[in-house]
């Protein structure tokens, strides 16, 4: 246990938010995502839903301010238009945790897939709920 550490950030994956660089890309996935097949680097975090994962996170890296869209989410296939009730509390919890609030943007399902790829972790969590998937890009440590 460390003072000021929230306790679901594991020890592995505090080496790898630590590890990742400017610009370096993590995923939240949900229970469904194809984590396994995606990932570089995979994290478990079963039984974890992905804000309070997201918040964990937020609470310890900051979101990139230097490009557009440092965080992402899957758009819904056949309704892009369309918020599901965990990305709005993506929002919300971005809004009220990160160091420099961004608004969110989607992706289209199989290019958040590719982009999933590219990260340099997943963290696969408990989350039930569909499209409980974000792609944050990490900032600098002012």
């Amino acid at each position: 246990m460390l003072i000021g550490i929230d306790p679901i950030l594991s020890p592995d994956l505090l080496r790898t938010l630590r590890a990742m660089g400017h610009g370096d890309e993590i995923v939240i996935a949900d229970a469904n995502f194809p984590a396994e097949a995606c990932a570089r680097t995979l994290h478990r975090a079963d039984g974890i839903e992905a804000p309070r994962l997201l918040e964990a996170i937020l609470g310890v890296m900051p979101l990139d301010t230097f490009g557009e869209n440092p965080a992402n989410v899957m758009a819904v296939v056949g309704n892009p238009d369309e918020i599901p009730p965990v990305v709005a509390i993506f929002q919300s919890t971005i809004d009220e945790t990160a160091d420099t609030p961004a608004q969110l943007s989607s992706i289209e399902r199989f290019s958040f897939y590719d982009r999933a790829k590219q990260a340099f972790a997943i963290v696969q969590t408990g989350e039930k709920r569909l499209y409980g998937n974000i792609i944050l890009r990490k900032g600098v440590v002012k």
